[in-house]
């Protein structure tokens, strides 16, 4: 009996959903509870062996102001697909240009074909990370009964620290800002009190301390590169959380009870203060309590009591970036917010008019 077999000709065609900011917006994706559950998720399938972290690739165009471009890579084992996020940093923008000093975009390919799935801005989700992570070491380094929070600095990522820590520390109450400006802290608390209404926001025309003095959550977010934050205004008890580069005297690392950070190897080759420490010799490996994903798995205690001084430093995870890309992706093509690209038709040379495009 002969066999018939019919032939059908494999689809070549590649494409990809695209993402801007207000598609994920529009998709709800604007949401720190989601970023803070995804982050956590992610550190315990690092623990486990289920995530490729790679080297990122850093080109820095100017070392005093450390204008760079990154490219941070990460693969999702269980998930199946491989992200790189194309980060910009540029600290002067806001000064000289009246722009934001970070823009992203990621990539997302699944790692069956190797086909990319997804581009997407990345500022939403990078500013969520960071906010997510500072509110995960909150919620195991500062104190459940904590009720106000002081910043230092008045930017984007002391806005999503604040909406983050309040996620997980709900009694926050009260907000002191400190910013280069009383214009800033203006323009801080005109935009977070309608989001917060139950948080009462003071303003202290610039004056650090202030701000800080007193505070159960202190929080440095600036591109600054000096110590802002003086030792002697992190009472008993307080948490502090460090987002940027060198803001803090030693004294505030060298009193406080546990130091942690979201990786401390990669922290020892970077411009923080505990980096600093640990080439100028005052912070050894023996000093650093904890990697932020030992608290999270339970390997390690997060605070012990009421009275202990707790710090943390992070410089930035990409795999959790990746993470919370996939998750943002997944919510918008649930909500079929996105728009489909092409990136090919057909393979180059099955295209009809291939030989008209050709030059020798």
């Amino acid at each position: 009996m002969a066999t018939h077999q019919a032939s059908t000709k494999a689809s070549h065609q590649v494409g990809f959903t695209y993402l801007s900011q207000e598609d994920l917006l529009d998709a709800g994706c604007f949401d720190l509870r989601m970023a803070i559950e995804v982050a956590e998720k992610a550190m315990l399938a690092f623990e486990d062996h289920r995530i490729m972290f790679p080297e990122k690739v850093v080109q820095i165009f100017d070392p005093v102001s450390q204008d760079r471009i990154n490219c941070l890579p990460a693969t999702l084992l269980d998930e199946k697909i491989c992200g790189a996020k194309w980060v910009s940093v540029f600290p002067r923008n806001p000064k000289r240009f009246d722009v934001q000093n970070l823009s992203a975009i990621f990539i997302l390919s699944e790692i069956e074909k190797g086909f990319p799935v997804a581009i997407m801005e990345g500022t939403l989700a990078s500013n969520m990370r960071v906010a997510a992570i500072g509110a995960i070491a909150a919620k195991h380094l500062a104190r459940k009964d904590s009720h106000s929070i002081g910043f230092i600095g008045a930017g984007e990522q002391a806005k999503m620290h604040l909406l983050a820590m309040k996620v997980v520390r709900p009694g926050i109450k009260e907000c002191r800002v400190a910013a280069k400006t009383a214009l800033e802290e203006e323009q801080f608390i005109d935009e977070l009190s309608p989001i917060l209404p139950d948080i009462d926001f003071i303003r202290v025309n610039t004056v650090a301390r202030d701000a800080m003095l007193g505070a159960d959550i202190l929080v440095t977010a600036t591109s600054a590169q000096a110590p802002l934050l003086k030792a002697e205004w992190m009472k008993p008890g307080a948490f502090y959380s460090h987002i940027g580069g060198w803001e803090d005297e030693y004294d505030v690392a060298l009193q406080c009870d546990k130091i942690v950070c979201d990786d401390w190897d990669t922290v020892t080759h970077r411009t923080q203060t505990l980096s600093r420490m640990y080439k100028e010799g005052l912070l050894s490996h023996s000093d650093i309590h904890a990697d932020l994903h030992e608290l999270v798995s339970k390997q390690k205690p997060g605070r012990e009591s009421d009275e202990e001084r707790t710090y943390f430093n992070a410089v930035g995870l990409a795999y959790v970036d990746i993470s919370l890309a996939q998750a943002m992706f997944k919510r918008a093509e649930s909500a079929h917010i996105g728009l489909k690209l092409d990136l090919q038709e057909t393979m180059l040379f099955e295209h009809h008019n291939i030989i008209s495009k050709i030059r020798l």
